[in-house]
């Protein structure tokens, strides 16, 4: 039996349902050529940061005092200037030279979290070739004065703010804080969104106890994590016309057949690529055509969905019914 793997993220058309995500990996063209030899669908490059942008028109002192306000550990949160790539110019040479060496969809990544200019270098990654731009929205919300109506429009403002300027899909890769998800959703999809990747995993600070020092940390996913981003695409799925994507927990086949089947279109990894390298993903497509072929599922397509909520038999497994039902199973076990 022939199994059909294609489905479709942001309108692309993908191979299978296996896309690198941004990581180490995805930052030069080498590695970028071995993820597609071993069957990768479509690449999200490394982000380019906000702060990246305008290091060029600031100086360095500067750059670090804008971020002071938005939390206290800003300052050391990210490395020197030196330390990073050197810049805009740099990245566009990446998103030409991917594009060039790759024939899979090739997917640029910007960072950023205060409306500005620095949106504009949405075109410039049109023009160098990017196929869609992943918008990758980092802000935490520390002031008092903060309201969630604020929290919310800066999102939907920078959304906006990126989507106009092109005419290649804009994905956001997407906060899982918000109070109202779906509505959220909804919202940033009619601000631009063609596709909203579920969920972005933050990373957290740590405490040095030796050093006496604030810390970055930061710890791969593991599947257990996969199950937030499952039960919102399973909610989403059919409720907005962005597609959806996942991204934090995939590491089997069997993490990537769950999320089709509640109504993904695309798994992104990045944890797994890392740990088993470029090659995991030949053995996550052969997991899946082999899961597929015993139920006797043509394609991809066919099964995308089918356990969304509003699609599976029992709706309110999705909701506050799994949080009791969970809770009464564990505590029977030590009854």
């Amino acid at each position: 039996m022939s199994i059909d793997l294609r489905t479709r993220y942001l309108g692309l058309p993908l191979q299978n349902p296996i896309v690198a995500s941004a990581s180490p990996l995805t930052g030069n063209i080498d590695s970028l050529r071995r993820l597609q030899d071993a069957g990768i669908a479509a690449v999200v490059l490394p982000s380019l940061f906000e702060e990246q942008i305008e290091h060029e028109e600031m100086a360095t002192h500067n750059l670090m005092l804008q971020g002071a306000e938005v939390s206290p550990e800003a300052q050391g949160f990210f490395p020197e200037m030196q330390s990073y790539r050197t810049g805009p110019d740099e990245y566009l040479d990446l998103i030409a030279g991917a594009k060039k060496a790759l024939a899979v969809p090739v997917i640029a990544s910007l960072n950023g979290h205060t409306p500005g200019g620095w949106t504009g270098i949405a075109r410039k990654f049109e023009a160098a070739g990017a196929d869609a731009i992943e918008l990758n929205v980092y802000f935490l919300a520390t002031s008092v004065d903060d309201t969630a109506a604020n929290v919310e429009q800066r999102y939907v403002d920078l959304v906006e703010s990126v989507a106009r300027q092109v005419k290649i899909p804009v994905a956001v890769k997407v906060s899982p804080y918000f109070s109202a998800m779906a509505n959220m959703a909804a919202r940033l999809t009619k601000a631009g969104a063609s596709g909203l990747v579920l969920f972005n995993r933050f990373l957290q600070p740590d405490i040095a106890l030796d050093e006496l020092e604030v810390s970055p940390r930061l710890v791969l996913s593991t599947s257990d994590e996969l199950r937030l981003a499952l039960r919102w695409i399973a909610i989403l799925r059919g409720r907005v016309g962005a597609s959806l994507a996942a991204t934090g927990g995939a590491h089997t086949s069997d993490d990537v057949l769950k999320l089709l089947l509640a109504g993904a279109d695309c798994a992104m990894l990045a944890s797994s690529l890392l740990i088993k390298g470029p090659d995991h993903v030949g053995s996550l497509v052969k997991g899946i055509q082999t899961w597929m072929a015993e139920r006797e599922y043509s394609s991809v397509e066919q099964m995308k969905g089918s356990l969304s909520q509003q699609s599976c038999p029992d709706p309110d497994a999705f909701e506050r019914a799994n949080y009791m039902k969970a809770l009464q199973s564990f505590a029977s076990e030590f009854a």
